[in-house]
């Protein structure tokens, strides 16, 4: 059975397990692995803090995949997130983290890949830029990526099939080239740092924001749960899969920008892979990752788009959001408006952030503590719907329950903590923007809306 939305119209299922494993490694694999090793080393100062930091985003990411996958086959409806925050908690709840993941994270995060790209493309087409140019190309991707998806699941499921087959291959590619010449065990063993105790911990947590950012979107397939076929096997099998492969090539990756530049250079570096691979084999080893970052973090923005826009249109459909964004396209069964609204508002934070002296890592710095707080109010839904619903068919239940979900939570808290305090400004700024939407809850959203139901959270094993 196929959900159908207010009008009649559905969402239709054409997404195979290896459309949906695509979606997760392109959705995690994007402009974070070029760009954020190196702020994160600035801020660890030894190959051995920078690999706990890389490990323990790895693990939380595991540990959250074994929640969502508890939680998005007993409830396989698009919306990601949102769907398992709706059925948990009191609407406004709901509603607040559908707010700020369209007003703060989610279109941030397209903003952010979106500039990367942006500033590698006209790098190496001109090899200097300024914020308009940046600006200017970073919204032109986002419009054209927009247009693309907006022509039916199926042709979107075989982007995504291409471009996770052309990022892996890069960089397999560029992890060859930098051992090829052997391995430089002084790099692995080097570094400033004298960091240890809770300072230690402090230090990693603060990297950590930028290594969650990398490795941020593995739960990109559930957005589209209604248009993967077999969501029950699919989805938990793709996140488990796909999540797994980005933490081995991660590892392979990062020690490869290492055995060649060292910590020092590491740390200091505006370039990380295009600094490694020069220094390996020179302008021909820039343009190989210039090259790789376009692909990457030109099918991380196509990604993004096509997934994050089914949660306005989920939160339309409940009439928690403005109502237009509802609609599917009558012909290629696609929420065009939501991913419209998406692409405007996109293009409102890149001008924004371009006014920022380092916009890539502004954004991330923005919407961090917003995210980290829903991140774990979604993970203690576990516990949540386990006691609200208990006899609510659970095709698959999380391994080593609790205390996998009570590590995740303890991670993520310790994360939002850390976050708050080392990035108090941009975090303000991130919670201001989020209760904003009280306003248009309080006066915007109908009564109806404003209710809950087990009956409605049932109709979702429909499938």
């Amino acid at each position: 059975m196929t959900d159908k939305d207010n009008s009649g119209q559905h969402l239709e299922r054409k997404l195979g397990l290896s459309e949906t494993l695509s979606i997760v490694v392109n959705r995690i694999i994007g402009s974070g692995i070029f760009r954020t090793p190196a702020p994160i080393m600035l801020i660890a100062g030894s190959a051995g803090i920078f690999f706990q930091v890389w490990v323990l985003g790895g693990i939380a990411t595991i540990l959250g995949a074994l929640c969502y996958a508890e939680l998005v086959a007993m409830m396989p409806k698009s919306g990601g997130p949102y769907v398992f925050l709706k059925a948990a908690y009191p609407p406004v709840v709901t509603f607040l983290r559908g707010w700020a993941m369209f007003f703060v994270s989610e279109t941030g995060a397209i903003a952010a890949v979106s500039l990367f790209f942006s500033e590698t493309a006209i790098k190496l087409a001109l090899d200097q830029s300024s914020p308009h140019s940046v600006a200017f190309l970073a919204i032109a991707v986002v419009i054209f990526l927009t247009a693309v998806n907006s022509f039916g699941i199926q042709l979107s499921g075989k982007l995504q099939n291409i471009f996770s087959l052309l990022k892996v291959s890069v960089l397999l590619i560029i992890i060859g080239v930098s051992f090829s010449k052997g391995i430089n065990t002084e790099n692995f063993t080097s570094g400033t740092s004298s960091i240890s105790g809770w300072a230690g911990v402090v230090a990693i947590f603060s990297a950590m924001r930028y290594g969650f950012f990398a490795y941020s979107g593995w739960e990109g397939a559930t957005y589209v749960a209604e248009e993967v076929k077999n969501p029950t096997k699919n989805l938990p099998l793709s996140l488990f899969a796909g999540i797994g492969l980005v933490l081995l090539i991660y590892l392979l990756i990062n020690s490869a920008y290492l055995n060649i530049l060292g910590v020092h250079t590491m740390a200091n570096s505006k370039a990380v892979a295009s600094d490694a691979m020069q220094a390996t084999i020179g302008t021909a080893g820039a343009i190989l990752v210039l090259t790789a970052i376009l692909i990457s973090t030109f099918g991380n923005v196509n990604t993004q788009i096509l997934v994050k826009s089914r949660t306005w249109f989920a939160m339309s459909r409940d009439k928690l959001f403005f109502k237009p964004l509802a609609q599917i396209h009558p012909k290629y069964k696609t929420p065009n408006n939501a991913m419209i609204a998406q692409a405007v508002w996109a293009a409102v934070l890149i001008i924004i952030s371009t006014q920022a002296q380092n916009a890539y890592e502004t954004v991330i710095d923005f919407f961090s503590f917003t995210s980290a707080v829903f991140n774990v109010l979604t993970f203690a839904s576990i516990y949540v719907l386990r006691r609200k619903y208990p006899n609510l068919p659970r095709p698959y239940k999380v391994w080593g329950y609790p205390y996998t979900l009570i590590l995740v939570l303890l991670i993520q808290v310790t994360f939002m903590i850390t976050t708050l305090f080392t990035a108090f400004i941009p975090s303000l700024l991130g919670i201001a923007l989020t209760l904003s939407g009280c306003i248009y809850y309080r006066y915007a959203v109908p009564a109806e809306a404003k209710q809950t139901s087990a009956a409605e959270l049932s109709s979702g094993q429909e499938i």
